[in-house]
Formats: structure tokens, sequence, C-alpha cells
């Protein structure tokens, strides 16, 4: 596994980590139902024994039940590991903030949080006043890192300006990205991104499940999560990216997500957090790494995935 992004932000993150937008919360997004406390546990486990030590939560998922079973189950490892969370900047004023921090670092049962995000643009809060509020709370030793998360271009140049008046780096914008979304190649934040020297932290890497294979265009039905891919890609050309992804993975003998997965992770600068809900999702995600597709059926992919081609 290749470490050492952002070193000079106080914190490097592995190129693959776990997300926990799921657990404790079964009836959001459409998930499958059928998992359970144990099921969270067995996924924990599985990615530890993988070697995956990055953990992604937010004070929204489930109510804060994510980031409790999560700061419940990295206390009984007792494995070092990087554990990020969110703040989600609802509430008129920057002060907000340091409240908020303070009820995830009861709720994870930490003194410190690896990295702390902005969930979203603020809606009523200047970026700059929001970023100082970040600065105190680096400070303060309550956080070691900072970043941002669904930010355009502009909104992140913004952070990461203020926040460098203050001698703190912003280290990630957390976003959307996929083989089958890939709007941070045309909006400007992954290219903000490499200027700035920020790591793009992709959620949903395997599009909310349409990219590990489980489900196919032809289908009668789908979760309702899934309706604004199918909605966006025709069924013959989401057919011939999915069949050319089965391929690969053939050749491999690889998964549908771990080809996905593995071509985000030969983008430069980004760490994929696809979500697991149980022991098996968490271990293939983890087959993603130690293999390389050659260059060739990377831009095979590449080619076939690529905005406006139709």
């Amino acid at each position: 596994m290749e470490e050492g992004l952002r070193p000079e932000a106080g914190l490097s993150l592995p190129r693959l980590g776990v997300g926990t937008w799921a657990w404790g919360d079964r009836h959001t997004w459409g998930y499958d139902r059928d998992y359970g406390r144990s099921d969270v546990e067995a996924a924990f486990g599985a990615s530890l024994d993988a070697g995956l030590t990055l953990f992604d939560t937010a004070e929204v998922y489930g109510l804060g039940k994510s980031e409790r079973i999560l700061g419940e189950l990295a206390r009984q490892s007792g494995r070092s590991l990087v554990i990020a969370t969110k703040f989600a900047p609802f509430r008129p004023s920057a002060g907000a903030l340091q409240r908020a921090l303070h009820a995830s670092l009861q709720r994870l049962g930490m003194e410190r949080v690896d990295l702390y995000q902005i969930h979203f643009p603020p809606p009523f809060v200047r970026i700059e006043g929001l970023m100082e509020a970040l600065t105190e709370v680096v400070h303060a030793g309550k956080v070691r890192a900072v970043g941002v998360s669904n930010f355009s271009a502009a909104q992140m140049r913004r952070a990461h300006a203020a926040l460098a008046r203050q001698s703190v780096p912003l280290a990630s914008n957390q976003v959307e990205y996929s083989l089958l979304h890939r709007a941070p190649e045309t909006n400007g934040v992954l290219r903000a991104c490499h200027d700035l020297n920020i790591t793009l932290i992709a959620y949903s890497p395997l599009a909310m499940g349409l990219l590990s294979g489980k489900y196919r265009p032809e289908d009668a039905r789908h979760p309702r999560r899934l309706g604004r891919y199918l909605h966006s890609w025709k069924p013959e050309r989401l057919g011939q990216v999915l069949g050319l992804i089965d391929e690969i993975g053939r050749k491999y003998g690889k998964t549908p997500s771990q080809v996905s997965l593995n071509w985000l992770l030969r983008q430069p600068g980004v760490v994929a957090i696809p979500g697991a809900k149980n022991a098996q999702q968490a271990s293939e995600n983890a087959g993603a790494l130690g293999w390389e597709m050659t260059a060739e059926e990377a831009e095979t992919l590449d080619q076939t995935t690529r905005p406006g081609r139709e």
C-alpha cells in the first residue's frame, strides 16, 4: 500500500480506506437492510486484517451512531488508526464547529481526531470564518489535519488561502469520484487539488454499488440510490463499461469492484474510501491493492467512461 500522501499537512493517508456512512443507519440511500452490528464489526475486523487503517465517518451518519460504533471498535482493537470525521455547517455561526467537534470526540471516545472536514460548503457562514474556526481547533491540539468535502474548485481555493494565512495546510477535499462519475476531472476540482497539493478523497468510488457487478443495466428493479447513474448513462454504453470491467477482471482473477477501485487508485493524489457493510465487502475492497492492470487497459477504461463520450 502506498503511503505518504500529504505528510506536510501533518497526516499521511493510505491510498485506500473505509467509508462508514451506512454504519448505524440501514435506512438511508436505499441500502439493503440485511446487515446489523455483527456484520459491521466483521467488516471492521476484515479491514484491519487486510491492512486498511483509514476510516471515514461524520456526525450526521446515523445521527451519530456511525461515530459511536467506529469509536468503540477502534478502542477495542488497540490499533493505530487514521480516523476522519466531518462537521455539517448547518449552524449559523463558526463557533458551532468547536461544539460539534467536542460532541464528535465524545462519541468517538477520543481526545483528538486525525482529519476533521467541513462536510459541505457552509450556507450561512463565510468560508473564511469557518477556516478560522478550524485553525483554532488545530492549534488547540484537537485535530491533526483539516479538510473540506463537496467544495468546488473555487471554494477549495478560498479555503486553502484562508488556512494558509494561519500557516495551516488544507489536507483534503472529499468529493464523489468514480469511473461513472468523473466530474472532478471536468469541474476543476482535480486540477486544483494537484495545483495546491491537496489530496482528493473519493467517496462513492463504486458508484453506490453499480460498479460492484451486483446490478446490471437490464435489471427490472434497482435500489433507488442508483437512479441518477441509470438516468445519466445510456443502457448500451453502461453495459459496455461493465462488460469491459468484467473482461479485465477475468484476466487477473479480480472482481468488478477491485478493477474499478484499481483504476481509480492509479490517479495521482487520490484516496478512495469505499463502504463496507460486512467482512466479504471489506476483503473484496482490499483486493483492489497489490496488482496493476496494464496502461493500455487503464486507457481503454478511461476512454470508455470519459465525460462527453457517446
